[in-house]
């Protein structure tokens, strides 16, 4: 069973920079898309970035240009690095995992961004 940890949230200034980390076990990290979601509370979880299982990668238009999402698969890890980070950016940032042969989607347990005006 494919299990998911983010890491690396935490409390920021505006302007300032973060880099969440999710590392996966019990999958072939390889054969998954790797994406990160985030979460206010009220509102539906959104889009923030995904990487495919080589090095495509796809962004929220909101975060374009701001935040890079990367992967390292000797380390069965996922990173999203976030700079200019602005109060909106306030959210629980949760990690996806996708098979890309089949349908299992697995869920990490999301990590706090809190972002200070």
């Amino acid at each position: 069973q494919g299990k998911l940890v983010e890491s690396g949230g935490g409390l920021v200034q505006a302007g300032g920079s973060l880099r969440l980390s999710c590392a996966a076990s019990g999958m072939i990290f390889s054969e998954h898309k790797m994406g990160w979601y985030r979460q206010v509370p009220g509102k539906q979880r959104e889009f923030v970035a995904r990487i495919n299982s080589g090095t495509m990668t796809y962004y929220a238009d909101s975060v374009k240009g701001r935040f890079t999402i990367s992967r390292d698969n000797a380390k069965n890890t996922v990173y999203l690095q976030m700079n200019s980070l602005k109060p909106e950016d306030t959210g629980v940032y949760f990690c996806k995992a996708e098979f890309i042969l089949g349908t299992n989607t697995y869920w990490g347990q999301g990590t706090q961004v809190t972002v200070s005006s």
